[in-house]
């Protein structure tokens, strides 16, 4: 009787198994005699039929097209929809592959003599080693409809001639290819703006933040030296800064740098017979956003480092006395090294965070002042340049182009420095 049962296992077909769970899902499973689970991948199938063939032949054409009869067809849903029908066909060709993997899998066992599970162990090894992945499952499925489909909508609209003058229903969309980012670096419109507003938005992330890093970490070196008393109250003081919502400190100060009514040049420099036209001047008014984000920032960072250099062994700097070491040496060996190994991730994020910082750009004079012969404000940085082009000029495609641009800079700059980071390539050995 073993005997005949290990013949017939031997015949059994892992390629047959295969061919047939491509076939329809489900009939993989049935020849190997798991037909609960056959079952349930055959009425996925069908109701993924069902339910969606129309939806996503619709959707296909519809995003390869973007349309054929204007005031009929409307092309910003027709690519939604067809977007959505891309997700749609990629959740259940995952689901289409897996049943195939596991048709041929179980069918190979079947052919090695290792039996069928009951459905209690299947339900066990499920709960043992799947169980975590399900539970994620509907936090994946909201990732792709809340994050990924809006992403994918936005990169699509970077290849299409969406604008003002060109938009659903009156007109039908159209596939544009690489021509907005063409015309992004070599119309002269776009281009002398594109390059002006990628200058100052380079130029403002570098000096903002350094400017901040650099007096937080001058604040806690100050504060943490053991000759200051009052330690408590002094930092207390410091970080109150951080303690008051970001855009009432940059209205207060937008309207402290007022050039006819601010405090600044009525008050302060009027003394030295001195008035500075801060929020209608390109050059002064990127000076004074640049202290602004200085003192909005600085406490944070004088926080993290205080943290850090409170951690320091004491030992290192008595080892370092012994070896005739001067206040700079012990500052370039011991202090800078330890405190960048532990800050440097949060560091490089204010770098970051600072490239796309659109509130104090657009809360402090709205990008301005007009600079003649450009589509952006003087002060406009990248960011609230995007905004501008989406809700008050409605170049939707040129948005999205610089928009994927900032993407991709924001994303290079973070995986590479991340990379080169010591904390990131040592994680785990500390």
């Amino acid at each position: 009787m073993s005997g005949e049962l290990s013949a017939k296992t031997s015949k059994h077909n892992p390629t047959l198994a295969m061919i047939l769970s491509i076939l329809f899902a489900g009939l993989g499973q049935i020849y190997n005699r798991r037909y609960l689970k056959g079952i349930l991948f055959i009425v996925i199938q069908a109701s993924f039929l069902i339910t969606f063939f129309d939806f996503i032949n619709i959707g296909f054409w519809g995003l390869i097209t973007l349309g054929e009869i204007p005031m009929v067809d409307h092309s910003v849903f027709l690519l939604i929809q067809g977007l959505v029908s891309v997700i749609v066909v990629v959740i259940f060709g995952t689901l289409y592959i897996f049943n195939i993997l596991d048709a041929k899998k179980n069918a190979q066992n079947i052919k090695q003599g290792i039996p069928n599970p009951t459905v209690k162990d299947a339900l066990k090894k499920f709960y043992d080693n799947g169980f975590p992945y399900f539970m994620v499952i509907p936090g994946l499925l909201l990732l792709l409809f809340v994050v990924v489909l809006p992403l994918l909508f936005m990169v699509s609209l970077a290849f299409t001639d969406y604008n003002l003058y060109n938009s659903p229903p009156r007109n039908l969309l159209s596939w544009v290819g690489f021509q907005n980012f063409i015309d992004l670096v070599s119309l002269p419109l776009w281009k002398d703006t594109f390059f002006s507003v990628f200058a100052w938005t380079i130029t403002w992330t570098l000096v903002a933040t350094t400017l901040q890093v650099a007096l937080g970490l001058f604040l806690a070196l100050i504060v943490n030296d053991p000759r200051v008393k009052f330690k408590r109250t002094i930092r207390t003081i410091l970080i109150l800064p951080w303690a008051v919502p970001a855009f009432v400190t940059i209205l207060i100060f937008s309207a402290m740098f007022n050039d006819r009514y601010g405090a600044i040049n009525n008050e302060i420099l009027s003394t030295f017979n001195i008035m500075i036209p801060w929020l209608t001047d390109p050059f002064w008014a990127k000076v004074a956003l640049i202290m602004i984000q200085t003192w909005l920032g600085f406490p944070f960072v004088f926080a993290l480092f205080t943290g850090v250099l409170q951690s320091i062994s004491k030992d290192w700097y008595e080892a370092a006395d012994v070896d005739g070491g001067t206040r700079f040496q012990k500052f370039r060996f011991i202090t800078l090294p330890h405190v960048l190994y532990a800050t440097a991730p949060l560091l490089i994020m204010q770098y970051a965070g600072n490239f796309n910082n659109f509130n104090i750009i657009y809360l402090f004079n709205q990008g301005g002042p007009a600079v003649r012969g450009q589509d952006a404000g003087g002060t406009d940085i990248l960011i609230s340049w995007v905004y501008k082009l989406t809700f008050e000029s409605f170049n939707y495609n040129m948005a999205a182009a610089i928009s994927i641009i900032l993407g991709l800079i924001v994303a290079g700059f973070a995986f590479f420095q991340f990379r080169r980071t010591r904390s990131f390539k040592e994680e785990g050995n500390i």
